[in-house]
């Protein structure tokens, strides 16, 4: 294996550690406010989205974008912190429970939120 692609996996799997690190504790601080609701996924997933948007545009305005430092960031930290498989998961056990109002808020507003969230990080970054 080129030794360029060893390196940038140990640069992707330090910041995934640390990404799903920041993940977990954020998850464990809110647990409190469950209630049956993820909150703590979608909190993770909004503000990965609102990050991962931002540093998007700052390294697509340096041509950057394949840097070791890019790589460490978005696919690294973002990467290990937003939850997408979880999320899909948390969505799977609603419809199971038939919690059709919760399914459809959840999905609703972590795809659009984030969506928005992420072209937000964008702009801002493109008027820093």
């Amino acid at each position: 294996m080129n030794v360029e692609i060893l390196r940038n996996i140990l640069i992707v799997g330090l910041g995934s550690f640390l990404g799903g690190s920041a993940r977990y504790l954020i998850s464990v601080a809110m647990s409190n406010l469950s209630k049956g609701f993820p909150w703590g996924t979608l909190a993770v997933n909004l503000i990965g989205c609102f990050v991962i948007g931002l540093l998007s545009g700052i390294f697509a305005r340096t041509a950057n974008e394949s840097n070791s430092f890019a790589l460490f960031c978005t696919v690294g930290i973002c990467g290990g912190f937003t939850t997408f498989s979880t999320f899909s998961k948390e969505a799977l056990l609603m419809l199971q429970a038939e919690n059709y109002w919760a399914l459809v808020a959840y999905v609703g507003i972590s795809v659009v939120a984030g969506i928005v969230l992420a072209a937000v990080g964008y702009v801002l970054s493109r008027t820093m």
